[in-house]
């Protein structure tokens, strides 16, 4: 039984309203993959919020049009599943990275961030990219450094003077 036209328009509106707010998108070959496999590929993207859908090309074309995430059009082709970050831009090459470690039948074709289509080869530098909890912290530390060396450095210099006094009393005696 096909897919009637009213659920085709729900679900280019559906995945088109992800895409609008994604901060990056994948797409990876799946075929040959069980349903129990992508039963937990789908797990494992739900919990680092990653929304995962598997959608004709001709109706993913439709979806992307008007997003960032147009520039992929030209590569939908064969069996693809789209894979859209909600949290960070990382979020989803980190989680088909490490799915695809256990299933050499999940092949990432081609990824896009900020309107710029990558090949699926670049998965590795986008899925170290940080979360925004590191960004943040590895940013506080950034700013921290200055300013604590600055504390320190003052700090020394009534240290130095008391130790420096102590040796002349500890000289004149």
């Amino acid at each position: 039984m096909g897919v009637s036209l009213e659920q085709k328009k729900r679900m280019v509106q559906e995945v088109a309203e992800v895409a609008g707010e994604a901060h990056s998108a994948l797409a990876a070959e799946y075929r040959g993959l069980t349903a129990g496999d992508m039963d937990r590929l789908r797990v494992q993207a739900r919990e680092s919020g990653v929304y995962i859908r598997v959608v004709k090309n001709t109706l993913a074309k439709r979806a992307v049009e008007g997003t960032d995430f147009e520039c992929m059009k030209d590569g939908f082709e064969g069996p693809l599943l789209l894979a859209f970050s909600q949290q960070d831009p990382g979020s989803a090459a980190r989680v088909l990275k490490d799915f695809s470690k256990g299933n050499d039948k999940l092949v990432v074709k081609m990824l896009s961030v900020g309107g710029s289509v990558y090949p699926g080869s670049e998965i590795d530098r986008l899925a170290t990219l940080p979360t925004y909890d590191e960004a943040i912290s590895r940013l506080m530390a950034t700013m921290r450094a200055p300013v604590q060396k600055l504390a320190t450095t003052l700090n020394e210099v009534p240290g130095k003077l008391v130790r420096t006094l102590a040796a002349v009393k500890d000289a004149k005696q």
